[in-house]
């Protein structure tokens, strides 16, 4: 029989965690990954701010970054992780590696839905004689803004997923008490509770997706 009086308010702190790695990490990887994302669409050849030297090396990062799985991941940069955060547990350890996953995988969302966006839009602008700072931020961006809401979407459901295995080695949150008093206990209720919780959470975040993309669609 599962003890909830005690469990409860451990599950109730390590969702807390998990909220805490999330929203931060969907903070500081949302506005790198922007930034990267539409650095590699600009400088793309025949692009805005074509430059093949500078496209070429940040391809070059998110090429070696993003297919590494996120559980090597984040032992291979605890180094990194011990000088900038002083540790490499717990759950602001865990949102270093978080965020670098998140904004390269993120930049490349990004770029792709730029890239998917009408060529005739950037060129008429330019035949109006916009700047091409202008066209990037006015233009082209808007013009991709209900897919790429939805590529965050898509983003911070693996942001939760990451969250999850974080708490794998030490990083807390529903992934650490599920491993702690499901896994490693052969406590299947409490494991069961704790994917039921994070089903809510990603639906909760896919819902409001939707919504925000269908609406600006309706604009």
């Amino acid at each position: 029989m599962t003890d909830w009086t005690t469990l409860l308010p451990v599950l109730g702190e390590s969702f807390q965690q998990t909220i805490y790695m999330v929203v931060i990490t969907v903070l500081l990887s949302g506005i790198a990954g922007l930034a990267l994302g539409v650095t590699l669409y600009a400088t793309r050849p025949g692009n805005l701010f074509a430059n093949k030297a500078v496209f070429s090396f940040l391809n070059f990062l998110v090429n070696i970054i993003r297919p590494i799985p996120f559980i090597i991941f984040i032992t291979a940069i605890a180094p990194l992780t011990l000088i900038v955060m002083g540790t490499t547990i717990g759950t602001t350890a865990a949102i270093l590696p978080m965020a670098l996953m998140a904004g390269v995988v993120i930049g490349r969302v990004v770029e792709q839905n730029l890239v998917a966006s009408d060529p005739g839009v950037v060129e008429a602008a330019r035949a109006m004689g916009d700047s091409r700072l202008h066209i990037l931020w006015s233009v082209v961006i808007p013009e991709s803004l209900a897919p790429l809401i939805l590529g965050y979407t898509f983003m911070i459901i693996a942001i939760v997923d990451m969250s999850a295995m974080a708490g794998y080695i030490g990083g807390g949150g529903l992934g650490n008490f599920a491993i702690m008093y499901g896994y490693q206990q052969f406590n299947w209720e409490v494991t069961l509770v704790t994917v039921l919780i994070i089903i809510v959470m990603v639906q909760a975040a896919q819902l409001l997706g939707n919504f925000l993309a269908q609406r600006i669609l309706r604009r």
